[in-house]
């Protein structure tokens, strides 16, 4: 487990590709820089890492999914929380914004379109898992 400096709890963002495409949400508050990303939110005590991301993205976006693999951890360069990012995959629903306290929208983005989303680019194991699914299609 990474240490961080922070007391807060770590986060647990789920990276989720269906179609071609991955599915990003923008936050009704950015955060700093922060306005599009992963469904994500914090790992409540007890819970790993994995089960998070997919308990948040069914809570964001009302979808399905289940984890498949721990892509990685880091403290965000921009927050300085402790992050985990977990590759998933679609088990039933549809994205829409589900908590729209916390959402104000979703996009399914291409390979090519991430930049624009997310213009300081994406934690080195996210963007090469990504670049290896997304370029299959």
């Amino acid at each position: 487990m990474t240490e961080t400096t922070t007391e807060k709890p770590g986060i647990s963002a789920a990276i989720i590709v269906s179609e071609g495409r991955v599915l990003m949400v923008r936050r009704r508050v950015s955060e700093g820089e922060l306005m599009w990303q992963f469904p994500a939110g914090a790992i409540e005590p007890g819970e790993v890492a994995e089960d998070a991301a997919v308990r948040e993205t069914d809570e964001e976006t009302g979808l399905t999914v289940k984890a498949v693999r721990l892509l990685g951890e880091r403290v965000h360069p921009k927050t300085g929380r402790l992050m985990s990012y977990t590759a998933c995959e679609v088990v039933s629903g549809e994205a829409r914004v589900a908590d729209d306290e916390e959402l104000d929208a979703i996009a399914w983005v291409t390979l090519d379109e991430i930049p624009q989303y997310v213009p300081y680019g994406l934690f080195e194991p996210v963007q090469e898992y990504l670049d290896e699914v997304l370029s299959r299609v």
